[in-house]
């Protein structure tokens, strides 16, 4: 891994990730500056971010930049430094979630997916036959769960109804996962946008059509 050209990577693991770079930055001869964040990585994290990048350096450092969310404000104001990074200076972000990532970051830096094939708990929610009991549940299960777990659901739920063949999907529906995404990542409350998810997934539920006798 070339750890001197700034890149992403989508997982779930933060402190095993990092525990990971440290060692591949100390045999390849490079420093990690580390900017780890439990919770959302915050506007005052990339005034520290963009501080530590523009301190000339002898040697190349990696500045890891993680959290469980980056905000569009937060990725909007890293742009620049990511386009034009100072010298001897290179970025690794650590995103949760692909879905969180604004296409302007995306174009710009090449995405590796780490967790792919892990294996998943169940996601305890029956698409081919979803109902609002089965809504109401699924619900009240996940009603004190954060942003992050949030989030993973709902690509999940795309991922699994879009794969059941069972719903009508058209532009609208997406944008209410696309949307759901962006708002988790803004801080709204988990429980509101799973609500708004199930619900669109419910309406756009193909009918079936009656047997004839």
């Amino acid at each position: 891994m070339d750890l001197q050209n700034s890149q992403i990577f989508v997982t779930s693991r933060f402190e095993e990730q990092r525990e990971r770079l440290e060692q591949e930055c100390a045999d390849a001869g490079l420093t990690l500056i580390p900017i780890v964040r439990e919770g959302n990585f915050k506007v005052e994290d990339v005034a520290l971010t963009l501080e530590k990048a523009y301190l000339a350096s002898e040697e190349h450092q990696v500045i890891l930049l993680a959290g469980d969310s980056f905000s569009e404000v937060v990725q909007n104001k890293l742009l620049k430094v990511i386009e034009e990074p100072p010298p001897k200076k290179s970025f690794i972000f650590l995103f949760r979630s692909k879905a969180s990532i604004l296409p302007t970051i995306r174009s710009r830096l090449p995405i590796r997916i780490l967790d792919e094939g892990e294996a998943v708990e169940p996601l305890g929610l029956d698409l081919g036959s979803l109902d609002l009991k089965s809504v109401y549940d699924f619900l009240q299960e996940h009603s004190r769960i954060g942003n992050s777990e949030a989030r993973s659901l709902v690509e999940r739920l795309l991922k699994e109804a879009l794969a059941s063949g069972a719903y009508e999907f058209d532009g609208r529906a997406m944008d209410t996962f696309r949307d759901g995404v962006k708002a988790l990542d803004r801080g709204s409350p988990s429980s509101f946008v799973l609500t708004a998810v199930l619900l669109k997934l419910l309406a756009k539920k193909r009918k079936k059509t009656p047997r004839r006798p």
